[in-house]
């Protein structure tokens, strides 16, 4: 029972970050009385993000100051539904922000836009392979959305976030230097893409010469001075080398904490509760609608409800799956009756590498920035890139370039050097400034057996059972890693380095150890139907018409690109969607 009730709101939204800063502003501004509740704390450039201590390595890699607190309230992991899931003590292969901001604080930048490929998947799929090319339990289904009606959502959220890039396609026509695999877009970048580096121009040429058609990565990191259309001044790159993991000293890279929050703050209908843990979505007595949410002001320890007309659900992706399990919406995912909802498509990302050493070179990876990467996009939303042969679902980008070499994380050296001592210490001088990688990053598609669920054994800070993360890479994905490792080891061996390691293409189990990126989707992703998603494509949930759900848990399957693009972008069309339609007429927005 909570100690005290507080007075009714418009709208309660769970979680500080992109979607939330996006919803805040877009709402209060429309009239709607708006309360966030943030479980970490409020920074500032100016306060928490300046030279010196902002370029502390140990302070936010080693000891993931900006990251979620593992002691207070993580996850279990296990491969399959056959092993014991164990709970991860420290935060590795992805790194969910806390505070004001989330993962947009801590983020490089990356920022695309997903099109038709992704949205309408199984439809296409199908269309250009046959019905027989997905297998029985690869659950790829259509999203419920189209690229036309993202596009413009997708223009606002760039200039939002002052993102620096080259159109590849202007409203049909390709456009040199661009990708010329996007989809149509309306108009330009709001910046043009960074300053190219050593190691970007050298796999822009390789890659070039081998057919390829590479392009600067478009990214939220403002390549010159700008304003967006809220008045927000962004500075120029100072291509520092501290991006991912770190905040921004010069605000360059885009982020929520200087963008949309302080726009949403400027309202007087808009209110931030720091230090507030969400326990509990409530429900009323039909089940039907939700009526507000349950917390705790970690400061004082008070539990605090909070009544809502409506509840935003903007956390990062796992949290928001976790919270709607310990609520009770929706049903849970079994994947032996392959029923339910909560849970259910969950993906990550696939990745390999290769890396180079030249004798005598010099890159200055110390300079560099989130958007300093050149990328192909030729096996990814290219459909000249055959996917029958190779008996796939999905693609991969590949790209170079450095970002966030860091002086005690990287220390490239090649295969057979000791692991420690003075030949270690001697190899690690010399290879430090002389080495560069090729990566790949792949799609991942919706497995039957990969799922989440509330672990029966382990809990957290407030007593509740841990998420339990059921995953492993399947057989799709291992094939288009395989695929993906013999380009990149085709244009690393092209740029004859004096020594390679090379990218592997060998099947491997999922690992929560190593960092390979934050791009976790899925848990209640979005559909056409409530029999397998948990939102409609307006992003409302099925089970209350009153919750609306952000972010990536929402995607139906995982793409090549990184997500915060779209989740942008939807976040902004859920908002139109809100208060153009829901508000005139409160109540489900499409038939279940």
């Amino acid at each position: 029972m909570a100690t005290r009730k507080l007075k009714e709101v418009d709208a309660v939204i769970v979680g500080l970050g992109w979607t939330g800063g996006i919803l805040a502003k877009e709402l209060s501004e429309a009239g709607l009385k708006v309360v966030a509740l943030e479980r970490g704390r409020m920074t500032t450039t100016e306060a928490d993000y300046q030279v010196p201590t902002v370029r502390d390595e140990l302070r936010y890699v080693q000891r993931q100051e900006m990251m979620q607190d593992a002691a207070r309230d993580t996850l279990t992991m296990r491969n399959t539904d056959k092993q014991e899931a164990l709970p991860v003590r420290r935060l590795g292969a992805f790194l969910p922000g806390e505070g004001v901001g989330g993962s947009g604080l801590h983020w490089s930048g990356g920022t695309w836009r997903w099109s038709d490929m992704e949205f309408k998947a199984r439809s296409l799929y199908e269309d250009r392979y046959g019905k027989s090319h997905i297998p029985a339990d690869m659950m790829v289904r259509d999203w419920g959305i189209s690229y036309a009606e993202m596009e413009p959502y997708y223009d606002k959220f760039e200039r939002t976030a002052a993102v620096s890039g080259k159109a590849g396609n202007l409203r049909g026509k390709v456009q040199p230097g661009g990708n010329p695999f996007e989809a149509a877009r309306a108009r330009e970048y709001p910046n043009p893409p960074l300053s190219p580096i050593l190691a970007g121009q050298m796999f822009s040429d390789a890659a070039a010469k081998a057919g390829y058609h590479p392009f600067p990565r478009p990214a939220a990191n403002s390549s010159r001075a700008y304003t967006n259309p809220d008045g927000v001044t962004f500075g120029a790159c100072q291509y520092c080398g501290f991006c991912q993991r770190f905040g921004c000293e010069a605000n360059a890279k885009a982020s929520p904490h200087l963008t949309v929050v302080p726009a949403a703050l400027k309202s007087p209908n808009f209110e931030m509760r720091t230090h507030s843990w969400v326990t509990r979505i409530l429900k009323d007595a039909s089940a039907k609608r939700v009526t507000g949410v349950l917390y705790t002001n970690l400061l004082t320890g008070e539990e605090i409800e909070q009544p809502a007309q409506m509840v935003f659900l903007c956390s990062f992706t796992l949290n928001n799956t976790h919270l709607m399990l310990l609520s009770g919406i929706g049903q849970p995912y079994d994947p032996v009756t392959q029923t339910g909802v909560i849970g259910r498509n969950y993906c990550y990302e696939t990745r390999t590498a290769a890396n180079l050493f030249f004798e005598g070179k010099e890159f200055n990876p110390f300079i560099s920035a989130g958007g300093t990467n050149v990328v192909i996009d030729d096996f990814n939303a290219n459909w000249k890139f055959d996917r029958a042969p190779l008996n796939v679902v999905g693609g991969y980008i590949v790209s170079a370039g450095h970002n966030t070499n860091l002086p005690i994380g990287n220390r490239p050296v090649p295969r057979g050097t000791p692991a420690w001592g003075s030949k270690w210490k001697e190899a690690t001088a010399k290879w430090y400034g002389s080495s560069m990688n090729i990566s790949s990053s792949g799609g991942s598609m919706p497995h039957r057996y990969n799922f989440l669920d509330l672990d029966p054994t382990y809990r957290n800070a407030f007593g509740q059972p841990l998420l339990r993360m059921t995953f492993d890479f399947k057989d799709n994905e291992h094939r288009l890693n395989a695929h993906a490792a013999k380009v990149v080891n085709e244009l690393a061996k092209s740029l004859n380095p004096t020594s390679m390691t090379a990218a592997s293409g060998e099947p491997q189990s999922w690992s929560v150890v190593p960092y390979l990126s934050t791009h976790n989707g899925g848990g209640t992703s979005m559909g056409t139907s409530p029999a397998d998603s948990a939102v409609n494509p307006w992003l409302q949930s099925w089970d209350a018409h009153n919750l609306f759900i952000m972010g990536a848990s929402t995607f139906a399957h995982n793409g090549a690109y990184q997500p915060t693009g779209l989740v942008g972008a939807l976040a902004y069309r859920a908002a139109d969607t809100v208060k153009n339609r829901y508000l005139k007429n409160p109540g489900p927005l499409v038939s279940a």
